[in-house]
C-alpha cells in the first residue's frame, strides 16, 4: 500500500488566514483528520481546514504524525511562520502499511490492547495515540515471538524510533505511557515499563496580558457574541472546551456562579460569575436566543474553537495587542491576576481545576506585582555611592555627574 501523504497550504477564507488539508480521499483519512478539534469543511474551496496560527499548526502536524501519514508541508515554505514545524523530522511510515505487516496474532494484540485502553476510559485522542506507537512497536519487533519479549526492547524502540525520528517530547512521554499499559495488559515477567521515567516537560512561562490588555481587547470587540466569550473565558478562567460545553442551565445569576461540567479530568467544579459581566450576557441572551449552549454555533450547535482563536487574532489586532494571543492566554490572565490580587494559590488551583499544586505554582514565576516592588540592585549602589560621596551631585553610569 502506498503511503498516505496529507497536504498543508494557506489559503485565505471569511477574511482569515487559514491552514487547507488536502488528501486523496480515504474514509480512514477523513475520520481522523475530522478529529482534530477545530477542523472544519469549506465547500467553497472543497478542503478541510483550521483557522491558522503558529501553535495550533504545530499541534495539527504533530497529530497528523502520530498518526503515520506523511505531511507535505512545502506549500508553506517561504512564510516564516512555517518555522512551526521542525523541517528535519523524517518521514514515518504509514500505519495501514504497518498494521498490513503484523502477523495475524499481533493484529489480534493490537484490538485487545485498543479495548484494554477503552475499558480504562480513556479519552478517544488518548486510544488513538496509544494505540499507534503500539502498532509501531509491534511492527518494530514483529520478528520475534511475544513472549521472548524483553524490557530492553522497548528501550531499543525508544531509542531506533522515538529519538532517531524526532518526535517531540510530548510524543515522548505519550509512548512512555502507552507502553506501561501494554505491559500491565501483556502480563509478561520480563517485558515492564513500571520504572520507565518520562522525560521532563519543557516548561514555558505562560503569556499573560495586562488587565489594561483585558480591558482594550473587550471593548475592541464590537460583535456581541464575541464580547461575551472573551469575557466568560477570562472571568472564569475557562479552558476553551469549557466555554464551548457550557450550557444555558449552568448559568445562576442569582448566585453569581458557573456550573462547569466535566472539566478537565472528568471533574466538576464551580466558578464565579463576574458582576460587571452579567449586564452584557443578558444583553447577549435576549439578543441571541441560544436555546441549550450559552455560545452556539450553525444549527443550534456548539460555537467551534476555531472560530474563536479566528476573532480573538482579530480582536487583538484592533486593540493593538502585539503578543500572540490565544484562549488559554485569558485563563493564564486570569490566575495571573488572582495571585496579584491577593487571592491564595489554594483557592486559584481549586478555580482552575488543577488536580496538583505544582500547576498552579506556575503563575507564582509571572505575578509581577509584588516583584515590581523590589528595588534593582543596581538603583540601590549608585543611590549607595551618591550618597557616600557627600555632595549634591548625583553619581551618573556614564562617569559624570549631575546637580
Amino acid at each position: 500500500m502506498m503511503t498516505i501523504t496529507i497536504t498543508l497550504r494557506f489559503f485565505e477564507h471569511n477574511r482569515a488566514k487559514q491552514v487547507g488539508i488536502g488528501f486523496k480521499y480515504d474514509d480512514g483519512v477523513k475520520t481522523y483528520v475530522k478529529q482534530f478539534e477545530g477542523v472544519r469543511w469549506s465547500a467553497t474551496h472543497k478542503t478541510f481546514y483550521i483557522g491558522y496560527s503558529k501553535a495550533l499548526l504545530h499541534e495539527l502536524f504533530e497529530y497528523l504524525r502520530a498518526g503515520g501519514y506523511y505531511v507535505d508541508y512545502s506549500a508553506l515554505k517561504g512564510n516564516a511562520n512555517s518555522k512551526a514545524i521542525n523541517k528535519a523530522k523524517p518521514k514515518p511510515p504509514n500505519k495501514y502499511d504497518l498494521h498490513k505487516a503484523l502477523t495475524k496474532e499481533q493484529r489480534a494484540d493490537l484490538k485487545g490492547f485498543i479495548d484494554y485502553l477503552k475499558g480504562k476510559r480513556l479519552s478517544e485522542q488518548t486510544v488513538s495515540v496509544y494505540g499507534y506507537f503500539i502498532l509501531r512497536f509491534l511492527y518494530y519487533s514483529r520478528d520475534l515471538a511475544k513472549e521472548t519479549l524483553e524490557t530492553k526492547h522497548i528501550t531499543l524502540f525508544m531509542s531506533d524510533v522515538i529519538a532517531k525520528e524526532c518526535y517531540s517530547i510530548s510524543s515522548h512521554r505519550q509512548s512512555v505511557s502507552a507502553f506501561k499499559y501494554l505491559t500491565a495488559f501483556y502480563g509478561l515477567p520480563e517485558f515492564d515499563a513500571s520504572n520507565f521515567e518520562r522525560p521532563k516537560k519543557s516548561k514555558y512561562l505562560p503569556t499573560v496580558l495586562s488587565e489594561t490588555d483585558i480591558i482594550r481587547l473587550i471593548q475592541a470587540t464590537k460583535n456581541l457574541k464575541h464580547r461575551v466569550i472573551i469575557g466568560l473565558l477570562y472571568s472564569g478562567g475557562l479552558r476553551i472546551g469549557e466555554l464551548l460545553g457550557l450550557k444555558l442551565a449552568d448559568l445562576d445569576f442569582e448566585r453569581n456562579q458557573l456550573f462547569v461540567r466535566q472539566g478537565k479530568g472528568r471533574k466538576d467544579r464551580v466558578v464565579t460569575m463576574s458582576t460587571v459581566i452579567k449586564p452584557m450576557l443578558h444583553n447577549y441572551i435576549t439578543t441571541y436566543k441560544p436555546k441549550l449552549f450559552v455560545v452556539e454555533g450553525r444549527d443550534d450547535n456548539a460555537y467551534s474553537a476555531a472560530s474563536v482563536r479566528q476573532f480573538l487574532k482579530r480582536s487583538c489586532k484592533l486593540a493593538g495587542i502585539k503578543k500572540t494571543v490565544t484562549p488559554h492566554t485569558l485563563r493564564h490572565s486570569y490566575a495571573t491576576h488572582m495571585l496579584e490580587n491577593g487571592v491564595d494559590l489554594r483557592y486559584i488551583q481549586e478555580l482552575l481545576g488543577h488536580a496538583k499544586p505544582e500547576t498552579t505554582m506556575v503563575y507564582t514565576h509571572v505575578a509581577k506585582k509584588h516583584l515590581m516592588q523590589i528595588q534593582n540592585p543596581l538603583d540601590v549602589a549608585v543611590a549607595h555611592v551618591t550618597k557616600s560621596v557627600k555632595s549634591n551631585k548625583k553619581v551618573l553610569l556614564s562617569g559624570d555627574e549631575t546637580d
